[in-house]
């Protein structure tokens, strides 16, 4: 097979899955990365310096190559700028728990709330945004989000969590679960994995893991990223009615690391998330890095002790992941690949319209969706289709929904298809 030529890629990583993997990877993953509900991302708006002369490699070997990478200390700044054409809403954005609920590991509310991962990770979701990350193992890393003024903190070292915002000067501690030996702690259910969510690395993986028969993948050139040689690997989608246009990923020519992770809408115009390294540097951080300790005068959360508090008065009726995946495990997925969407069946009346005064205070919550909504009709009925650049969703008058990184023709075809 000629080298660097578009190359089919059936197995992102190689290995045996299990079925109900490879149905999340088959299915999950394209609208996962597409939403990012992922949740984050974008970064300078080029490659900077001019592309570097490397050896010749093959799609297969480069996937390959990022497969075997397992770096596991580096540091650095990373550039977020995520724009998905979600529209701005008064009032949004307080009171998030602080490691993600009652059950999963931190302050809920009150105290911990200015100091929570959740509502912090979120505001990543616009924007553009500074990041400082470190790692050193699987045990201790530490990222900072560093807007304006104010810094906020995530720092995983062993079995102690510290999440601080500089803002408030709040601070929220948790302890980290250990493993079966009780020798390793991970960071607590809510934070995001490694707490590399936001970097190019974990992006990377499941763009590639996304990677069958219904993706072209090629090697396209090569780039400098952050003073590094990189290959230049080009993810697209073979599927019409997806709304991606393509992913680029910045491969670090020595060690693997992705760098730099970049997705274009099929509409065009500036990247929707666009995620990378403006500086990196793959030495052993210094131990002082991850250590931690309260400014004087800032006020210390348990979160532990909130956790606790808040199992014994919600008892069963506290929230929890376990709960939630569970009630996603039944969410239905039509289609493969990255024209997958997700449904859930509708058991009553859908979203109120402008025109109807019994749902919502004088329909303005009608009023105010109408909007924002195109209203469609079909074999399906009627309902009304919510867009961004990314992800469309239609919720039907009888309160079914179809969401996918698909255009608003996809979806109403499925509905129709379902009916």
């Amino acid at each position: 097979m000629p080298r660097n030529e578009p190359t089919e890629v059936t197995d992102g990583w190689g290995g045996e899955r299990s079925p109900k993997r490879r149905k999340a990877v088959r299915y999950g993953v394209p609208v996962a990365v597409a939403g990012v509900s992922a949740a984050m991302i974008g970064l300078v708006p080029a490659f900077a310096g001019s592309a570097p002369d490397l050896p010749k490699i093959s799609a297969q070997d480069l996937i390959a190559k990022v497969a075997k990478s397992d770096v596991q200390q580096l540091s650095g700044t990373v550039r977020v700028t995520t724009d998905l054409g979600l529209p701005s809403l008064p009032g949004v954005g307080g009171g998030a728990g602080g490691f993600g609920g009652a059950q999963d590991g931190g302050a809920q509310g009150g105290e911990g709330a200015s100091a929570a991962p959740q509502q912090k990770l979120m505001e990543l979701a616009s924007g553009a945004h500074t990041l400082r990350v470190a790692a050193d193992g699987p045990e201790k890393q530490r990222v900072s989000i560093v807007d304006k003024a104010a810094e906020y903190s995530l720092v995983h070292n062993g079995k102690d969590v510290w999440a601080y915002d500089s803002g408030s000067n709040t601070a929220v501690h948790n302890t980290a679960p250990g493993d079966r030996s009780g020798k390793q702690h991970r960071a607590p259910e809510g934070l995001p994995k490694d707490l590399k969510t936001a970097t190019p690395q974990d992006l990377a993986k499941q763009a590639l893991e996304a990677a069958g028969d219904t993706t072209s993948v090629s090697v396209d050139g090569t780039a400098k990223v952050a003073g590094r040689d990189a290959y230049q690997l080009l993810i697209k989608p073979k599927q019409a009615g997806s709304t991606v246009g393509s992913i680029r990923v910045a491969v670090d020519a020595a060690n693997g690391v992705p760098l730099k992770f970049t997705l274009t809408p099929k509409s065009g115009g500036a990247a929707a998330v666009d995620v990378g390294y403006t500086n990196v540097d793959f030495a052993k951080p210094a131990a002082s890095t991850f250590s931690f300790t309260p400014p004087k005068g800032a006020k210390v959360v348990d979160g532990d002790k909130e956790r606790a508090t808040a199992q014994r008065e919600h008892g069963k009726d506290a929230p929890s992941r376990k709960h939630l995946a569970k009630d996603m495990d039944g969410m239905d997925v039509i289609g493969k690949g990255w024209t997958s969407i997700a449904t859930i069946k509708g058991d009553g009346p859908g979203l109120p319209s402008g025109k109807d005064k019994a749902k919502g205070a004088g329909g303005d919550v009608g009023k105010f969706l109408d909007s924002i909504g195109d209203k469609v009709d079909g074999k399906f009925g009627s309902g009304r289709v919510f867009s961004t650049r990314l992800v469309n969703a239609l919720v039907t008058d009888n309160g079914t929904v179809y969401v996918g990184a698909v255009d608003k023709q996809t979806l109403i075809n499925a509905a129709n298809a379902a009916k």
